[in-house]
């Protein structure tokens, strides 16, 4: 009777045992750096975290820190070094580390965040993957912004001429190219510093997409936009996470996560970016605004000053071994046909 006892006590024991494991919870820290509010944290980064909680069936929970654990530029470093386990960020925070990124940030891609931000991350699996650019992490997803226009406070914008001299914020990557040759002052710094640099008269003015404009909350400090179709450049932004931790979940868990990351985040992220755009313009015509778009002969003059900087980022992605060409012809036949 006593072994019969001790062999139900055992076998309890071991259930018990093997309901726990199938439970068990693993929580993965996000350092995220921008306000709760803003559309990338609401529209994207959490959205993105319920997804993958709902895709692993609870066994994956993403916590979001309130508070990041580094600075923007630090992103990519905090999960490459396990001091977050996931991260997201701007590639061109660190100028001269991301080169093939730059593919996207070209001027006159598209007016539309999610059809490029999906043509991006299949552009990448194609021909930039093989580069290992993101080394020392798994790359869960890309994205970029809506196109970026013009912002200033000393005057309208009406030809390429009219910037020159303007001291402008701008995120890095080609945008800095794009400053240069248009004789602009460029200023870099994250877009966490923008209101301090406008507010103190450090810049006079920012390349930003419309949706910036209200989040950062500087429609008071600006009184001149211009459109620019296509947009003057774009900006490509990582969602990373810690190599080692995810070679530490089972296959099981990685393909729920990349089921929910990857284009399946790129089409996420976009869409939140293209509702936040149209909430920034409403924005800025309340705020009093003088907005307008750029005129054609404006267009012209663009497209020709800045038409050598295709050719230096498809030479850059050239000494990486990638066809910037290429990638670049497939990157706007997909978000053309998105």
């Amino acid at each position: 009777m006593k072994k019969i006892i001790v062999a139900i006590v055992a076998l309890s024991a071991i259930s018990m045992l093997l309901i726990s494991v199938v439970n068990a919870k693993t929580t993965l820290r996000l350092s995220n750096w921008i306000p709760p509010k803003h559309p990338i944290a609401a529209d994207m980064i959490f959205p993105w975290a319920e997804n993958v909680e709902k895709a692993t069936n609870g066994r994956i929970k993403v916590n979001i820190l309130k508070k990041a654990l580094g600075k923007p530029p630090a992103a990519y470093d905090l999960a490459k070094d396990g001091i977050a386990d996931i991260t997201w960020g701007v590639h061109g925070y660190t100028p001269g580390r991301f080169v093939l990124t730059q593919l996207v940030e070209l001027p006159f891609l598209g007016d539309d965040a999610e059809a490029l931000s999906v043509a991006y991350w299949r552009m990448h699996q194609k021909y930039l993957a093989s580069a290992n650019e993101h080394s020392g992490v798994k790359l869960l997803g890309l994205m970029t912004h809506g196109p970026g226009h013009i912002y200033n406070s000393k005057r309208p914008i009406n030809m390429a001429a009219d910037l020159e001299g303007l001291k402008i914020r701008v995120g890095g990557g080609v945008v800095s190219d794009v400053g240069k040759t248009l004789n602009i002052v460029t200023i870099l710094k994250s877009a966490t510093k923008s209101y301090e640099i406008l507010s103190r008269g450090v810049a006079d003015g920012i390349f930003f997409p419309k949706e910036s404009i209200k989040s950062f909350k500087i429609s008071k400090l600006l009184k001149y936009a211009t459109y620019i179709p296509g947009g003057l450049y774009n900006t490509s932004f990582f969602l990373v996470m810690n190599e080692k931790k995810w070679n530490k979940l089972s296959a099981q868990d990685q393909k729920a996560i990349m089921s929910v990351s990857g284009e399946a985040f790129a089409k996420l992220a976009g869409a939140g970016w293209n509702k936040a755009d149209l909430a920034g313009l409403a924005a800025m015509k309340a705020a009093g605004m003088q907005v307008q778009t750029a005129s054609s002969a404006m267009m012209t003059d663009l497209r020709q000053k800045l038409s050598g900087i295709e050719a230096k980022v498809v030479a850059r992605a050239k000494s990486k071994g990638v066809d910037g060409a290429a990638a670049l012809k497939m990157l706007r036949a997909e978000a053309a046909g998105y």
